[in-house]
């Protein structure tokens, strides 16, 4: 009866590796399916990566004389703030110019006070070490940027050109 038992237990363990071996096969089958399909849709342009030269996206157009956009340069007010830097009383010297459909450069005018006033608030709150690494000059423009659309309205400013971004 003994012998019956070792049996069954030997046919147990047997169909329990043979069972896991198949799950194992299966999961590394559909790994190696799966990680083929990613690299063809990658490599065929199914999923967009940004970094593919070859595609059209990124050539230089050549402008003619007009194609140029119509736009304006609003310049914004010099503005300078206090920063405080090592223990020192240390300044920032901040020059911009906004890009403006022409249909619009009076309406951006007209509101010049309350976008400086939005621009001085936002660099007032900056410290020494937001401004000190290599990406902070893009992202300081980004938030700039956006903190003025909200105030004047999308589409009626373009960009935010930073003139001058100094400290001294």
């Amino acid at each position: 009866m003994a012998d019956a038992q070792d049996e069954d237990k030997d046919a147990d363990e047997d169909g329990k590796k043979k069972g896991s071996k198949a799950v194992l096969l299966l999961g590394l089958a559909i790994g190696f399916i799966g990680a083929g399909g990613g690299f063809y849709a990658a490599y065929s342009g199914y999923i967009p990566s940004g970094t593919n030269p070859d595609d059209g996206r990124f050539e230089a157009k050549e402008h003619q004389a007009g194609d140029m956009p119509d736009v304006r340069f609003v310049p914004v007010e010099p503005i300078v703030v206090q920063l405080r830097v090592d223990g020192q009383d240390r300044h920032l010297r901040f020059r911009a110019q906004l890009e403006v459909p022409t249909e619009f450069e009076g309406d951006v005018t007209r509101f010049l006070p309350r976008i400086t006033d939005v621009i001085n608030g936002y660099l007032r709150a900056l410290d020494y070490t937001d401004i000190s690494d290599a990406a902070a000059l893009v992202r300081i423009r980004g938030h700039i940027l956006r903190r003025i659309k909200a105030v004047i309205g999308q589409g009626r400013v373009n960009d935010l050109l930073i003139v001058e971004f100094a400290v001294i």
